[in-house]
């Protein structure tokens, strides 16, 4: 049995939905098929996920939202006229999108989930439609009927334990079951998604909870590449690397698999399988347990943009007893998660999203830290961009630092942090975010080209 899980370029017009649709039909082992809202046709277009949200904040800020809710519609019924569906389709879902627009606007949160969660939602009405029109017996299944329980944070939620026995049901489902991504429900039956891309996860958490013997995720690209091909021309294609490989590179900027996407699959042993939508014969990227390595080999190099550094310096701040403790505290009251935390003997640097450091935050804790903590010096950096250097290989080798850092001496690239996870299966630096292109496309000679 196999779980397929197809993206929003694979959603995004007729076409790719035909195609979607042909590969679930060749392979009767495919049996569950999760979709994402449709994306972007082209480079000027908007993903949907885009104008459902356009329609919250149209409406939290007191507007109609007629305009937005009108690209919606529109786009929803290109896509059901192309496949030649009946219109009483758009009817259905007009009148859906009247009423999420219609709930209480006062808790926000909640407001916006229900709308953005809408594009998944009418994606698998739709491609259920268009798999029964071709004569297979297929059915939309709704997260609310499956069990699909989340935690109510809303636009970060997490799946409840005790979901798994009632997705697990899946199993047992006649014909092909189309179920939307990105979001579930409360316990007590609101609405609630997964951070953006979160189709991912619920494909991730469907394939451990029916124990499928593979988990294929669906995309435009034809495998994971060794590097950002937007940075480093014609990147070599990853064949096969681990979950914790996967993991490490989707979090530091691999965009191919959400980064929490793996975890239900590690815990469930479901191999997973990364495959370009428009080229399904290909051997894509298998993502496994365990894979054979060679010593001293890097798998791929990952970089993103958009971090900040808090650097915080005290004279013997190593002999106080608590004191990181109550620096994380400070964050935590805040409403701030920190990503990484380095530490000298008299100093620390905690790094963070800059998106989640806004100015009005970053007075807040800048002040608090340095009058709660009677701090010597409290500074913050913005345009920091990280970058990881990840392998199973790398793993006891000797001289992996030596490489990096001569590979960023080379591109005249200055560190400004350095970290190796205890496994020692990465390693991660800090740099300029001007300097992130050179310093990537240095680091891939060395690992790849050497």
């Amino acid at each position: 049995m196999k779980v397929c899980k197809f993206g929003g370029t694979s959603m995004a017009d007729a076409k790719v939905i035909g195609q979607a649709c042909d590969i679930v039909q060749a392979d009767p082992e495919r049996r569950i098929m999760v979709v994402s809202a449709p994306g972007k046709r082209d480079g000027g277009d908007r993903k949907v996920t885009d104008l459902l949200i356009a329609c919250a904040e149209a409406r939290l800020r007191g507007e109609d939202a007629a305009a937005e809710k009108r690209a919606v519609l529109e786009r929803f019924d290109a896509i059901r006229s192309d496949l030649g569906l009946a219109d009483d389709f758009d009817r259905e879902i007009a009148a859906d999108l009247d009423a999420r627009l219609a709930a209480d606007p006062k808790h926000r949160g909640r407001f916006a989930d229900s709308l953005k969660a809408a594009g998944e939602d009418y994606a698998a009405r739709l491609v259920a439609a268009e798999l029964r029109r071709r004569g297979a017996a297929a059915r939309y299944v709704s997260p609310r009927e499956a069990g699909m329980l989340l935690s109510d944070e809303y636009g970060n939620a997490q799946l409840l334990p005790e979901s798994y026995a009632s997705l697990a049901k899946l199993a047992r489902a006649e014909g092909i079951v189309v179920f939307p991504g990105f979001f579930g429900h409360t316990r007590a039956g609101e609405v609630v998604t997964f951070p953006r891309g979160g189709s991912d996860i619920t494909g991730s958490i469907l394939a451990a909870a029916v124990q499928a013997d593979l988990y294929e995720n669906f995309t435009d690209v034809d495998s994971v590449f060794a590097a950002n091909p937007a940075i480093v021309p014609g990147p070599e294609p990853i064949r096969e690397l681990t979950y914790h490989e996967m993991r490490e590179l989707s979090y530091a900027g691999f965009n191919v698999l959400h980064e929490e996407a793996v975890i239900p699959s590690i815990r469930a042993g479901v191999p997973i399988c990364v495959k370009n939508t428009r080229r399904p014969e290909g051997p894509g990227t298998r993502i496994v347990r365990e894979r054979a390595y060679e010593a001293g080999r890097a798998v791929g190099i990952a970089s993103a943009e958009g971090f900040c550094t808090i650097f915080v310096s005290k004279y013997l701040m190593n002999r106080e007893i608590g004191f990181g403790r109550r620096v994380l505290q400070i964050f935590e009251e805040e409403g701030l998660s920190y990503e990484h935390m380095p530490s000298g003997i008299d100093n620390l640097s905690i790094i963070l999203r800059e998106q989640a450091m806004s100015p009005e935050a970053e007075r807040h804790v800048t002040k608090r830290l340095r009058s709660e903590l009677d701090t010597e010096d409290v500074s913050v950096e913005r345009g920091l961009a990280l970058i990881m250097i990840v392998g199973e290989g790398m793993r006891y080798a000797v001289g992996m630092a030596a490489r990096a850092t001569a590979a960023f001496a080379r591109a005249g690239v200055n560190i400004e942090m350095m970290n190796q996870g205890s496994s020692e299966i990465s390693m991660m630096f800090g740099v300029k975010a001007v300097d992130l292109p050179k310093a990537v496309q240095s680091l891939y000679k060395a690992f790849f080209k050497s």
